[in-house]
């Protein structure tokens, strides 16, 4: 069995040792966050938080990880406080979402590290595949991160996403139109 803690909590894992942590996460964890895009570390969309270092975790076995310390997005902020995740959503970043979770764990590793990381250091920490165009926001949004972790920016608290139940019930009805009758 492979010992490690995952998001604070330490796991057993009754898998081969030779099972990729991103499987091991998703699969017998339910930490769906880590996502699997190519399998080979290309993409980063699994990228989690492995003893400080941004880490694509399709990469890594279990065995390479026993004894490691292990922070998935779910592991990053309960209340998506984190900076990186602040500045992001208050940039609009998120385009499909799917590369999201590893793009944020890769950016909060960088500015765990750094406290005012310049644009070349947040290229080459971030240098995930997005096919969506996020890139132009994103180096801005990972300064903006580094800015509110020392503390020298704030930002105004975003609403979260969804609406009132009152306001989803109201709408059933507008949506649901009656049957003709024939």
């Amino acid at each position: 069995m492979t010992r490690l803690t995952v998001n604070n909590q330490p796991i057993r894992y009754a898998l081969a040792p030779d099972t990729p942590l991103a499987h091991a996460l998703r699969d017998a964890s339910n930490l769906t966050g880590t996502k699997i895009g190519c399998s080979n570390g290309e993409c980063g969309a699994c990228t989690v938080d492995i003893d400080g270092r941004a880490v694509r975790s399709c990469t890594v076995t279990l065995a390479m990880v026993e004894g490691s310390f292990v922070t998935t997005i779910e592991g990053l902020a309960r209340d998506r406080d984190h900076p990186v995740q602040q500045a992001f959503l208050a940039a609009n970043v998120s385009q499909c979402g799917f590369c999201i979770p590893g793009i944020v764990m890769s950016a909060a590793a960088l500015i765990g590290r750094e406290r005012d990381p310049g644009d070349d250091a947040i290229r080459r920490a971030v240098d995930h595949h997005c096919r969506c165009g996020i890139q132009p926001r994103l180096v801005d949004a990972v300064r903006r991160a580094a800015a509110l972790a020392r503390g020298d920016e704030r930002i105004a608290p975003v609403a979260r996403p969804g609406i009132d139940a009152e306001e989803a019930a109201a709408a059933v009805p507008a949506l649901v139109a009656p049957a003709k009758a024939d």
